[in-house]
Formats: C-alpha cells, sequence, structure tokens
C-alpha cells in the first residue's frame, strides 16, 4: 500500500524533527566504519550506553576486520557478554570479519547489496553504518520509526524494508538530494 500523505508532508516531519534535534546523530561510540558495523551488531536487543561499555576493550583487544576474524570465540564472548545474546552476537561479529577480510579486504563495504550478505548485517544496521560512517544516504527502519511512520500516516506496512521504500521514496526528490 502507498504512503497516506503527500511527500512534501513527509519532508515537512523530517524537517521539523530536524529542527527539533539538530545534528541528530547514533550514540554508539566508533572511530571508523568497522567500529560503527560492530557496534551496531552488539546494539540488537541491548542499549547504546551498554554497547559503549563494551566496545572499548573489545577494539582494543580487536582493532581491526583483520584482528576480529581470527579472534578465539570464547575471548569475544567474554568481551560482549554483558549485550546479551552474547553466543550469537560473537559468531556474526567473527563471521562479518572474516567475510570484511575474505571479499572486501579488511574494508567495510560501502553498498547496501554487499553489506547485507554479511553475517549478522541486516537493512537497519547497513543503513546506520553506510549514514553515519561512510557518508551514504540511508533511512534505518526499526520498530520504533515503524511504529510511528505508520501511526501518523507517513508509511503503511508492518514490513520494516516497505516502510524505507516509502519513507525514502516520498523524501528522495526533496529531501536527500539537498
Amino acid at each position: 500500500m502507498a504512503v497516506k500523505r503527500s511527500p512534501a508532508d513527509v519532508l515537512a516531519v523530517f524537517e521539523a524533527l530536524s529542527r527539533q534535534h539538530p545534528n541528530a546523530d547514533t550514540e554508539l561510540h566508533y572511530r571508523n566504519a568497522f567500529e560503527l558495523l560492530a557496534a551496531t551488531i552488539l546494539s540488537a536487543q541491548s542499549t547504546d550506553t551498554r554497547v559503549n561499555l563494551v566496545t572499548p576493550a573489545l577494539f582494543a583487544r580487536f582493532p581491526d576486520a583483520a584482528a576480529l576474524a581470527v579472534a578465539d570465540v570464547a575471548v569475544v564472548e567474554d568481551l560482549v557478554k554483558s549485550t546479551g545474546f552474547f553466543r550469537q552476537k560473537t559468531r556474526a561479529l567473527i563471521g562479518t570479519a572474516q567475510a570484511v577480510v575474505e571479499r572486501h579486504g579488511g574494508e567495510v563495504p560501502r553498498a547496501m547489496d554487499a553489506l547485507v550478505q554479511l553475517p549478522g548485517v541486516g537493512r537497519k544496521t547497513a543503513n546506520v553504518v553506510l549514514g553515519h560512517a561512510l557518508g551514504v544516504p540511508g533511512l534505518a527502519v526499526d520498530r520504533h520509526v515503524l511504529r510511528v511512520a505508520n501511526r501518523i500516516g507517513l508509511a503503511k506496512s508492518d514490513d520494516p524494508e516497505r516502510v524505507e521504500q516509502q519513507l525514502t521514496g516520498a523524501l528522495a526528490s526533496l529531501w536527500w538530494t539537498r
């Protein structure tokens, strides 16, 4: 189903949010795209505050994809345990690091299609990394964005990818190209 409101309506909401929250950015602490990718993977079902407590030790021990790709599973699990779902997150972190090294020469890819093929990386995580660390426009749709966009009539879907398409489609010529 199509967006209920016009592109101008959607733009007005985004502009109001931009005025209310100028220079909005992620709360996750990172120094490069790989650190943001890892932190965003850890943020699933956790708080940014908790992730920010864990990542300094993680990144001190494993400063890049090459180091994390050969990490001992038990060591990583111990470092990330307090973020919850630590076994799954450890598999995703190490698998992503291995894929970044093997398929992308150690550099985080700058394309959505390549990012979502990494273990533990969905569109939301990919959009966070693209937008905040790599300067590629994107819109991360989490459950809050999905609910609010539906509630105020900016989108109509229960599928985050569809809501992302509806919002970015409405904004394509008005906001992303500024």
